[in-house]
């Protein structure tokens, strides 16, 4: 309900911006955590912000697809400098490029996968969901990077790292996808391939082929998460180091449950518990890297 009010104000205002009350708090890894140059933080937190904006207007299941649309452009261009205040989110994040000199590459990389969203209800096989994260995923890991300074050459482990923690998520929520915006992320490849269907996704519990596409796509976001562990060892910063490295740990941890876990019957999460044992154990992974 609270988030509902936060959409009825935000239409009343006549803003572009419809919250859906979701927030730092509810990803699966920090969003500029103590662990980074406090500096740095609040220009992560405007990107954050910016692109959780956007995607509560493409996730939308009040608007139709071509007003999602045109409310994502006319954010794009307040972002490029056009005058208009009906989008905070994009005000904001103006400002944090100006101040750090950054190109606005990203928040279009993820406009464009948002909008996107707001046409394309379903993906033929993974290469199609990869090409998705590239727009959706990637530039927040690419985005972190370049406000710290660091090298290109750290996209190469950025980029799966960003992507596996997209897939990850698009099975934690593949029921709540269908049923409230009939879209399913799953690819129709490997559903035909192991036997399943999208309509087994109203089923109470995965079916023995639906559980088998689940596995083929952990199999290829564990193959992800293999190669993301190099990006702490790349990262030239020691708090970014520290945080990446945690975020790697949470991918970890994340992919078992999933593994084990069963969507269909209920949301599978990360615990507290997980969430401190990501961190103590991506302090030390974090610090043992630094040393090599």
């Amino acid at each position: 309900m609270e988030g509902a009010g936060r959409v009825a104000q935000a239409e009343l205002r006549g803003s572009l911006e419809t919250p859906s009350g979701k927030g730092r708090g509810d990803e699966n890894f920090p969003v500029g955590s103590f662990l980074i140059r406090r500096a740095l933080r609040p220009h992560v937190h405007a990107f954050y912000r910016f692109a959780r904006e956007a995607d509560d207007i493409a996730d939308n299941p009040r608007l139709p697809a071509d007003e999602k649309v045109r409310r994502l452009a006319r954010m794009g261009a307040i972002l490029d400098g056009a005058p208009g205040e009906e989008s905070p989110a994009a005000l904001a994040m103006r400002r944090s490029l100006a101040e750090t000199g950054l190109s606005a590459q990203h928040c279009h990389d993820v406009l464009r996968a948002f909008t996107l969203d707001a046409t394309k209800l379903r993906y033929r096989d993974w290469d199609d969901l990869m090409e998705y994260c590239r727009y959706s995923a990637a530039p927040v890991g690419r985005q972190v990077l370049d406000l710290h300074g660091e090298s290109r050459n750290t996209w190469q482990w950025s980029d799966p790292l960003c992507d596996a923690l997209q897939v990850l998520n698009h099975l934690q929520d593949c029921v709540a996808d269908y049923h409230a915006l009939d879209r399913v992320y799953v690819p129709e490849h490997d559903l035909a391939e192991c036997g399943s269907s999208i309509a087994d996704l109203d089923l109470p519990s995965a079916s023995p082929g639906l559980r088998r596409v689940i596995d083929r796509l952990l199999d290829g976001t564990e193959r992800l998460i293999d190669r993301a562990r190099g990006l702490p060892r790349a990262v030239a910063s020691p708090g970014l180091r520290r945080e990446t490295a945690v975020i790697v740990t949470l991918a970890e941890r994340l992919a078992r449950r999933l593994r084990r876990g069963d969507p269909l019957a209920a949301r599978v999460k990360l615990t507290r518990g997980d969430f401190a044992a990501a961190l103590l154990l991506g302090l030390w992974r974090g610090r043992r890297w630094a040393q090599r």
